[in-house]
């Protein structure tokens, strides 16, 4: 299974771009998206929800202004999450995977984003409802149409994937994972992008690092102000290097607003970290050596 597209290896997540963050006005949002392109930062994360589902649209008014080819441009989406919002009015949190709503939601996003097609469109979360049928139904419309060029899933176990895969390929799966959240490197997660040559990316892959103190953080903390002297680099940008030295080729999606720290995050790529800090890093985070 190839990827017909290239995406960058830092993806940017949209989504504290707009009501979820910093509020980003049109103009904001389109000098954002053009400091991405000068970084080589090309490939866009969204998700209908973003923003309760507003995102979509604030991104695609800057991108209809601006001078962006699309050509230029990665877009990836995430559809089937369902919550109470000012634009739906759901009664309980749920999922909805229905051939028609993949196609409606698909098809609103395209509208949002002022595109004629996403380069990938994702399944959000897994839903214990989904028929298989019914969900390659819909991607395959959608790419037949040209809507979609790749489809993927996002948080779903390698079961659930080859449940899918018995009637369509699955090209990526975004996941959560970092050193504070690394269970998907034992739980066959990664093991199954890498053997399927699936897109790889992780979503917080900054983890609780910055968010919490623990003793968890507090160790990673000390080995990380070694490391940093060390490789003439930052608590952020080592902790990307961590992830992107795993084999499955993992694509972070940062979700900063800021061109300074998508700056940095870039530079995380060009950092080779040797193969014992790798280890001294996991096992600070798990708290002891591995077995």
């Amino acid at each position: 299974m190839k990827h017909m597209t290239t995406y960058s290896r830092i993806i940017a997540g949209t989504m504290t771009w707009g009501n979820w963050g910093k509020q980003l006005a049109t103009n904001e949002m389109m000098a954002l998206m053009n400091s991405c392109l000068e970084l080589n930062i090309t490939t866009f994360d969204h998700a209908d929800i973003y923003g309760d589902y507003t995102t979509e649209e604030q991104f695609g008014a800057a991108f209809k202004k601006s001078s962006i080819s699309r050509e230029s441009i990665q877009l990836i989406s995430k559809c089937g999450i369902q919550f109470d919002a000012k634009t739906r009015t759901n009664k309980v949190k749920h999922y909805n995977y229905d051939k028609d709503y993949i196609i409606w939601s698909a098809e609103r996003s395209l509208k949002l984003l002022e595109t004629e097609y996403l380069d990938v469109l994702l399944l959000h979360r897994p839903s214990p409802l989904m028929q298989p049928s019914e969900i390659a139904e819909a991607i395959i419309h959608l790419k037949k149409e040209g809507k979609i060029r790749q489809f993927g899933v996002s948080n779903f176990t390698p079961s659930q994937i080859a449940l899918l895969e018995t009637v369509v390929p699955v090209e990526g799966n975004q996941i959560e994972y970092s050193l504070t959240a690394n269970e998907v490197m034992n739980n066959g997660v990664l093991d199954d992008c890498l053997a399927h040559n699936r897109l790889a990316m992780s979503w917080s892959p900054l983890g609780a690092f910055f968010r919490e103190e623990t003793e968890q953080t507090k160790r990673m903390g000390s080995v990380l102000n070694d490391l940093c002297k060390k490789y003439g680099a930052s608590e952020d940008q080592l902790l990307l290097s961590w992830i992107l030295k795993h084999p499955s080729n993992i694509h972070p999606v940062v979700g900063t607003a800021t061109p300074e720290r998508l700056a940095l995050a870039m530079k995380a790529v060009e950092i080779d970290l040797e193969l014992e800090d790798w280890f001294l890093l996991l096992e600070a985070s798990n708290g002891h050596e591995v077995a």
